[in-house]
């Protein structure tokens, strides 16, 4: 992982949305950041600017949004699972790459006409242009192009995962990844039945080879040219053949391993290597390709929420429900600092109950206080709380959009 690491750092910072290029004379190198907050009971979504503070946009949606940025960060998903109904949120911030720099365009955000309705949206699966919204008691994925959609003109495309189930579809070169529901279990009225792998599409839908054991699959991620997903068993691999197809492969938890499994991952933008919850207590660094794949590091008290630096390619951070943070550097697997940033937020209760949220923005870590309608700030370098900003009501989901790039 540190050869991958130092090899990223040299070639790899240009394709992070983080890191400013080298504009000529006459451009101005500027840095934008949005922040995109949803509320825990009330239907809406808020466009924050991070510099000002000031509230760009209130966007009126059907019901309680969990929000997913897509790949380029044009666009941020309000999916909606008990109102059948995903929204989107044009962020306002374009990036494209020029070689030695990057140009950045900033416009006004906006709610788009387009809404995209179904029984239980639940994933939205983000990968370069293309984005699949699995619905789960439809059992179907529509898969939808970014560009489409911002030019008013999408067209889904639907890809069949057999039956209803809370599953995922992803999307992997010419081929799909879905999960496989387990027809055979019993359940009770109205319960969607459990996974219990994954399996490989064509194009045309039709599988190809077997279906791969992943008991109660839960969690995907990309990361370089792989997918990960969470299993009972351990994480299984995609990887891409000398031919570009799905090749899948189970790195085991193993009896070293106390008992316990991922369920969330997060996957590196800049070298092949993956974060993942393990239990309550745990977190796992994980990567496919030592011959020991997991290290996992204890925590003080239960998570709450982790994220990885797409900039700091070593720094990892997780908010525990005493209300620290703290900064896992990944190539050692230790907490290196910690610092008391909200109250205690129990980890007892429902799972949606209203917790703090974390979002990699710049040089912040905005983490969302529902209890005291802040959004708070958090300095990389000091670890200290720089300033907060006031949203109403009870802020929850967030995602941060932007970077630094040439205005012309």
């Amino acid at each position: 992982m540190l050869k991958q690491l130092k090899c990223a750092t040299a070639l790899g910072i240009l394709g992070s949305l983080m890191i400013a290029g080298h504009a000529s004379a006459d451009e101005e190198h500027k840095q934008v950041w949005r922040l995109f907050v949803a509320d825990h009971t009330k239907p809406v979504v808020r466009a924050i600017d991070l510099e000002s503070g000031k509230e760009l946009g209130k966007f009126d949606i059907k019901g309680y949004a969990g929000l997913t940025a897509s790949a380029s960060g044009e666009t941020v998903f309000a999916v909606q699972s008990d109102a059948d109904q995903v929204n989107v949120i044009k962020t306002g911030i374009s990036l494209s790459d020029h070689g030695d720099h990057r140009d950045l365009e900033v416009s006004e955000t906006a709610l788009l006409d387009e809404k995209f309705e179904g029984k239980r949206p639940v994933h939205a699966v983000m990968h370069g242009d293309s984005i699949v919204l699995f619905f789960d008691r439809e059992g179907k994925g529509h898969e939808l192009s970014e560009q489409d959609i911002l030019k008013g003109k999408p067209q889904a495309k639907i890809i069949d995962a057999t039956a209803p189930h809370h599953g995922v579809i992803v999307p992997f070169g010419n081929q799909y990844l879905a999960s496989v529901p387990n027809l055979e279990a019993e359940t009770k009225p109205d319960v969607l039945p459990p996974r219990l792998g994954l399996r490989v599409l064509e194009a045309d839908g039709a599988q190809t080879g077997d279906v791969a054991t992943c008991t109660a699959l839960h969690g995907e991620a990309f990361s370089a040219s792989l997918v990960a997903f969470g299993c009972e068993e351990g994480v299984l691999i995609a990887s891409p053949s000398k031919d570009k197809k799905a090749e899948l492969k189970m790195l085991t938890y193993g009896a070293d391993l106390p008992k316990g499994k991922v369920s969330t991952l997060i996957g590196s933008k800049a070298m092949q290597f993956f974060l993942g919850n393990y239990g309550e207590d745990k977190i796992a660094l994980i990567d496919p390709d030592s011959d020991t794949p997991y290290r996992l590091v204890d925590l003080p008290t239960r998570r709450v929420d982790f994220a990885l630096d797409p900039a700091r390619l070593k720094n990892a951070y997780v908010l525990t429900e005493d209300g620290q943070l703290h900064l896992i550097n990944i190539l050692d697997g230790t907490i290196t600092r910690s610092a008391k940033v909200t109250e205690p937020y129990s980890k007892d209760g429902h799972w949606r109950d209203p917790r703090p949220r974390l979002a990699v923005a710049g040089d912040h870590i905005a983490i969302t206080d529902p209890r005291h309608s802040l959004v708070r700030l958090i300095n990389i370098e000091s670890f200290k709380e720089d300033r907060t900003i006031p949203v109403a009501d009870q802020p929850f989901s967030i995602v941060a959009v932007g970077g630094s790039g040439a205005e012309h």
